[in-house]
């Protein structure tokens, strides 16, 4: 929200308010108002009334605040909005994140490798301003979480439900976790088009496999950044043990290196390895600088005049004050 005052110089005139009360205060004071009479004798006795009390407070109090309303009004106060006209289309981005069961594997800390992921996914969104995004996950299959979109907070609520595959939808389709993010951009008109491949196994669920989906990929003119998570050798997976509760194993790393290679040089993409956090955040600010768009963008301020909201309620007090100063607050003399 944006605020100004079109004509701010009229504020200057609310110091000389202050004075002016002061002024008069000293010239006229409030509480001293004298009528030479004879003789006092008959009224000597009788007790103030709480009108003739607050009488001139009042009075000056409405005059006062009916005088810097109308100032303030003169000086034509405007609310505005910027609205952004995007003159040159983004990026589209789907991102596609494996589910299957390995990515609970806890050699990413301080959690799994999958909540890492979330963690670090939700930071590359909102590192982006006008590029659309979508969402895919997979495990034994692949689901669309989100379409292409510029909802950003809906894209947030889509991730935070993603979770681990439960054991019967368990596997690592990556042929169709790919093929469906392509599938959500051969369709998308813009300029730059790129698959954020997320895994951290190897392909064996699904119809289609990772090659095939990668030649697709390259057929509609789409990227694809493949993200190898997991470090080398061995991982702690967690057991839940129904007599000892909750232990770990270690887990050999099954993460099939030249199948991602080759499907990021087919598609003029990179392949990356993160073994940890740090390198996953690290991986995911070079694609976030690999891919940029160059927008042009038009800005507009709309504004909306305030003053009538001030001018009425002042110019109403100020006829208020006239009102009870001519009846129920008159003052002799």
């Amino acid at each position: 929200m944006l605020f100004r005052f079109l004509h701010w110089p009229w504020l200057l005139l609310l110091v000389l308010l202050p004075l002016g009360v002061w002024y008069r205060r000293k010239a006229h004071p409030l509480d001293r108002t004298v009528v030479r009479f004879s003789s006092l004798a008959l009224v000597e006795g009788l007790p103030r009334s709480w009108a003739s009390r607050l009488c001139p407070w009042v009075l000056a109090g409405l005059r006062l605040a009916g005088l810097t309303l109308a100032l303030v009004a003169l000086a034509r106060p405007q609310a505005g909005h910027s609205e952004e006209e995007i003159l040159t289309r983004g990026i589209d981005i789907m991102v596609v994140v494996d589910r299957s069961g390995s990515m609970a594997a806890e050699d990413f800390k301080p959690r799994n490798r999958l909540h890492v992921a979330k963690e670090v996914v939700a930071d590359f969104i909102d590192g982006r301003r006008h590029d659309r995004i979508g969402m895919v996950t997979f495990a034994a299959r692949a689901v669309t979480l989100c379409p292409l979109t510029l909802d950003y907070g809906l894209l947030h609520q889509a991730l935070e439900e993603v979770d681990l595959a439960r054991k019967e939808e368990d596997g690592t389709a990556i042929g169709m976790g790919l093929a469906s993010g392509v599938s959500r951009l051969r369709r998308s008109d813009a300029k730059s088009r790129v698959v954020i491949l997320l895994t951290d196994g190897r392909n064996n669920r699904g119809q289609i496999d990772p090659l095939t989906a990668a030649q697709a990929a390259r057929a509609f003119g789409i990227k694809v950044y493949v993200v190898g998570v997991g470090t080398e050798g061995e991982a702690p997976f967690p057991i839940e043990d129904p007599m000892f509760g909750k232990r770990y194993a270690l887990m050999r790393v099954d993460l099939d290196e030249e199948t991602m290679t080759r499907i990021a040089e087919l598609t003029g993409g990179a392949y990356f390895r993160a073994t940890d956090s740090e390198s996953l955040l690290a991986v995911f600010e070079k694609i976030d600088a690999l891919e940029r768009s160059d927008l042009k963008v038009r800005q507009h301020v709309l504004y909306a005049e305030l003053f009538p909201f001030l001018l009425w309620p002042g110019m109403a007090l100020l006829v208020l004050e006239q009102l009870l100063r001519q009846t129920w607050l008159r003052s002799i003399p």
